[in-house]
């Protein structure tokens, strides 16, 4: 039986020394490792091993039992949350490690929260037992409290004998079973199943407590693990399966990490993948740690890498999946990277695409105009593990300019935008009717337009020119977003109309009804949860407003009081250092991105970011017509009057 099972925890909560004792008593590894000693197994790259942090969702395989486990060691780190959610989404089960002594945590949270809306049946190790302040039964409150009251404690769990309070915790749940009970007794096999059954639709949240470090209470909880979790793969179906990595070897080759979700692969095949790519695999590897086993087949609910897909991204469906998985980890800082004198950019644009491709979040953009590369990330953190990446990797020196807040643009009115585009021998015209989306649904379209006017085949064109990059709004050249995009109208040419001359027609209808709605600019906001003593709540509340955030009724949690609300990125994204200042580090601070919204300080953000719409190179909201054999410019504001299908 094949089992994916991933390690999640806040940073320092033990996860990887807890990996370490698994693969231990597993005989997956000789000899234990350590984060401190720099000898972990799963931590093998010299940046995790110098930092003594997880940076990358590396994978062991564990024989246990009849079971062979696929083990996933993620970050712990706020900063790498996107390697985790990649990960989470591939896991069958979760083992959610918590501390003792600081109990949950800021990222703890954030973990369950994803955990929760992938459905992915959840264990919890209260961990660090043995040290100084530890206590379980407040940890296990704080779990029950703030996470589920389904959370049962299994410490001494024997499937042949099963405790009363199990039992009784067990039969609130399940009726039918308390009343088997009643009439026929205990049947061990019974209840088993029954507890296989409630894990794996998250009705049933099992716990344990040790030391990872000690070595006390690992091996127990591992085998209660291993009698609590089942999987029912179909190895007989058509092959699917999810990308959940990308990594390119020391050699170059790029290699991709895929989760098989059903039926079997094999070298030589062909495999359909993304947007309909279809390429040979010609390797399979099973890795653990850095090593890896050459295979000819891959099964069902198996963790694999393959070579010979050369397009393939990181949530791409492979097979008979083709559907793409979604990440709500988004990244809403930017940051510019800095060059020593005399470094060919364009050339290092390669390594930085490498980089895009094994973290997706990235988003790598190349300014041809200004010759600089910039970049998407999570934080200070994220930058300085790239810095050291680059060098190790690429032997390339690099800085990074401050990270920046990312904005984008809406529009807050209904408009209509013309665009024309016919220098001599070339035609086109697209009239757009622009509306104000829902917040933080994108661009969204539609047509409208009679095919006797323009043909399917045009209509999906200028679709697919809407949606082939992002666009510049017109106030600071950031993104546009929640915008409802119709096609009423156009007009083509039967001789003249050429390639890309309804690109150049669609962009200049965009750009033309910006020019007349009233346009927004909207800022990222973090939907955030901060708990602390009741008397700290006024200083909390009057910091939240002052960084122009909103909050919901304060909830008091015996002695504590938990707030949550959303607030602007750009005001709070150093907040947690200011709250572990003035509460001694006992508050606690969760943050998850809650979408984007108006932006609190407009104007400023303007005149800082100091953007012409008039000089921007990509973008002209005029048109171009033709007179006496020559093309002409027509400015926005005179445009509408000569369209030729008013």
């Amino acid at each position: 039986m094949n089992k994916t099972i991933g390690i999640l925890a806040h940073v320092d909560a033990g996860k990887t020394t807890f990996s370490e004792q698994l693969l231990y008593h597993t005989n997956s590894i000789k000899k234990r490792g350590r984060v401190d000693h720099q000898s972990a197994f799963l931590d093998s790259h010299l940046i995790e091993k110098q930092r003594g942090i997880t940076v990358f969702a590396d994978q062991g395989i564990i024989e246990y039992g009849n079971s062979t486990y696929y083990l996933i060691d993620t970050p712990g780190h706020v900063d790498f949350s996107p390697e985790m959610e990649r990960a989470i989404q591939v896991m069958d089960f979760a083992i959610v490690v918590i501390s003792a002594v600081e109990g949950i945590e800021g990222h703890t949270e954030t973990v369950w929260g994803l955990l929760k809306k992938h459905r992915i049946p959840t264990f919890f190790f209260i961990n660090k037992t043995d040290r100084t302040g530890a206590d379980v039964e407040r940890v296990l409150a704080e779990i029950h409290s703030q996470f589920t009251v389904d959370v049962c404690n299994i410490s001494s769990f024997d499937s042949s004998n099963m405790s009363e309070a199990l039992m009784e915790f067990i039969a609130e749940r399940d009726e039918a079973l308390l009343d088997y009970y009643m009439d026929k007794g205990y049947q061990p096999a019974l209840w088993l199943e029954k507890m296989q059954q409630m894990v794996g639709s998250c009705r049933l949240f099992p716990c344990a407590y040790g030391s990872a470090l000690q070595d006390i209470g690992v091996k127990e909880f591992f085998d209660c693990f291993d009698q609590l979790t089942t999987t029912t793969y179909k190895k007989t179906e058509p092959f699917s399966g999810r990308v959940y990595k990308i990594r390119y070897d020391e050699s170059g080759t790029r290699i991709t990490f895929i989760k098989a979700k059903s039926g079997t692969l094999r070298v030589r095949e062909e495999l359909i993948y993304g947007n309909g790519d279809m390429e040979k695999i010609t390797q399979i590897r099973k890795y653990s740690g850095t090593q890896f086993q050459q295979v000819k087949e891959g099964y069902a609910g198996e963790l694999f890498a393959v070579t010979g897909l050369t397009n393939a991204v990181v949530g791409d469906g492979v097979g008979a999946l083709l559907e793409k998985a979604e990440y709500e980890m988004v990244p809403t800082l930017r940051s510019k990277v800095v060059f020593e004198p005399g470094i060919n950019k364009k050339e290092a644009l390669k390594y930085f695409r490498i980089l895009e491709a094994e973290d997706p979040s990235l988003q790598v953009t190349w300014e041809e105009k200004l010759q600089d590369i910039h970049l998407h990330v999570m934080g200070k953190i994220q930058l300085e593990v790239l810095q050291e990446i680059v060098c190790e990797r690429f032997a390339l020196q690099v800085q990074f300019d401050r990270p920046e807040i990312l904005y984008k643009e809406t529009i807050e009115t209904d408009t209509i935008g013309y665009g024309h585009f016919e220098p001599l021998r070339h035609y086109a015209e697209v009239h757009l009717q622009l509306e104000p989306g829902k917040r933080n649904q994108g661009i969204v379209f539609e047509s409208t337009c009679h095919t006797d006017h323009l043909s399917i085949a045009i209509q999906n064109l200028i679709r697919q020119h809407l949606f082939e990059r992002e666009h510049h709004g017109i106030l600071t050249g950031a993104p546009l977003t929640d915008i409802r995009v119709t096609l009423l109208t156009g007009r083509a040419h039967n001789k003249h109309t050429h390639g890309g001359d309804f690109r150049e027609a669609t962009y200049r209808a965009l750009r033309q009804g910006l020019e007349k709605a009233h346009n927004r600019l909207l800022e990222p906001y973090y939907s955030f949860k901060i708990k602390v003593d009741m008397d700290q709540m006024g200083r909390v509340l009057s910091d939240i407003q002052t960084a122009y955030g909103e909050f919901d009724a304060p909830e008091t949690i015996e002695d504590k009081v938990v707030l949550t609300g959303k607030v602007p990125v750009a005001t709070f994204m150093e907040y947690s250092t200011t709250l572990a200042a003035f509460t001694q580090g006992k508050g606690q601070l969760s943050f998850t991105f809650a979408g984007y919204y108006p932006c609190h300080n407009e104007e400023e953000v303007m005149d800082r970011l100091g953007y012409d719409k008039n000089a921007d190179p990509e973008y002209t909201s005029s048109s171009i017509f033709c007179a006496k054999g020559a093309g002409y410019t027509v400015s926005w504001e005179n445009a509408e009057a000569m369209m030729h299908c008013l």
